[in-house]
């Protein structure tokens, strides 16, 4: 699902499924406990259920494919959109390298459609996001709305907290800034969950986005949710998750 942090349900919901691999506790592990995963969350949108969202992440060697998509519920079922995703990733070492990144809104549009390759050798990222063609310089900070979980996890798992990444927006990239908020104990289909907080912000955007991720989970998030100044947007609650 998701997908960019600070967008709303007017612009649909291909961007709210961005960052569900997010942030540790304090203690951190090693790199073999990134697992595959299968995990599936309700969304909930200024009070009420409009989506069911399903995320999976594969391994074959180095390479990882992380997918997800969602389907409508309730008042959701009045947008036509079924938004699904699909990233294709490398491990080196503690990095993340994405190799390619697609999405669509599940319609026959080309609106929200976006096809991304990534060129190590040269050092840059080519392809078509929303109808903008997309050619620009790759950095190891430069991530994509699915690529940065995994890049996330990657680090917390190598030792460390990164501060920032950039997320590519059409022929551009946003910068976004992480820190850590404190604990909390969910309750969730699953029992009751002992998990970290942290937040993720744009620049001088006021839109904060919400992890709840439990450590004894394989910092798989149970809780999503962004909010403008005390307004809660939207949230994401875990449903099930197998490891």
């Amino acid at each position: 699902m998701p997908q960019r942090h600070d967008r709303d349900v007017g612009s649909g919901l291909t961007r709210v499924l961005v960052a569900v691999l997010l942030l540790s506790g304090a203690r951190l592990a090693g790199a073999d406990e990134l697992k595959p995963f299968e995990a599936s969350y309700d969304w909930v949108w200024h009070g009420l259920t409009v989506a069911a969202s399903s995320l999976k992440l594969e391994a074959s060697g180095d390479t990882w494919t992380y997918s997800s998509k969602s389907e409508p519920r309730g008042i959701g079922r009045a947008f036509s959109e079924r938004p699904r995703q699909v990233s294709v990733v490398k491990l080196n070492g503690a990095a993340v390298e994405p190799q390619s990144y697609k999405a669509d809104d599940g319609t026959t549009s080309t609106r929200r459609a976006i096809d991304l390759k990534y060129d190590w050798q040269a050092k840059r990222v080519t392809g078509v996001y929303e109808e903008t063609k997309v050619d620009l310089p790759l950095t190891p900070e430069v991530q994509d709305d699915a690529s940065i979980q995994l890049a996330l996890m990657a680090a917390l798992l190598a030792g460390h907290m990164p501060e920032r990444f950039e997320l590519i927006d059409k022929n551009s990239v946003r910068e976004y800034h992480y820190s850590r908020e404190g604990e909390a104990t969910l309750k969730t289909p699953m029992g009751d969950i002992a998990t970290v907080v942290y937040k993720a912000q744009k620049a001088n955007s006021p839109r904060v986005t919400r992890f709840w991720c439990a450590p004894q989970r394989g910092y798989v998030p149970l809780k999503v949710e962004q909010t403008k100044g005390d307004e809660v947007q939207w949230t994401m609650h875990i449903q099930s998750l197998t490891r």
